[in-house]
């Protein structure tokens, strides 16, 4: 699939459990919301992921990728331990200077 390398970065540090990797393909003020929750900056992103994987040990797989100027929106299935599993949802990427701005999940 045809992605920014920000945000294949992000679903390849996903897989392979690497928050560090993770957090760097974000912008030092990136914002990233998921469940109603807001996490601001590369340590609570970190905090929100690692959080994220204790609980629901998710795996995701990309299905589809969609672009818009600075934005990007990847639909992926993910599955893990909550109600509803596996669930496609949506992952709304905006970028700047080859990295992501802000996450908005859903």
């Amino acid at each position: 699939m045809d992605m920014p390398t920000a945000v294949r970065t992000y679903f390849d540090a996903d897989r392979d459990a690497d928050p560090e990797r993770l957090a760097r393909a974000f912008a030092s003020d990136a914002v990233v919301e998921d469940e109603g929750r807001r996490h601001h900056g590369h340590a609570a992103i970190r905090a929100w992921w690692l959080a994220a994987q204790a609980q629901y040990r998710p795996t995701t797989e990309a299905v589809e990728v969609a672009r818009d100027g600075d934005g990007v929106v990847v639909r992926a299935r993910v599955s893990g331990d909550f109600p509803g599993s596996p669930a496609v949802l949506a992952f709304a990427f905006t970028l700047e200077n080859d990295l992501i701005t802000t996450l908005r999940i859903g």
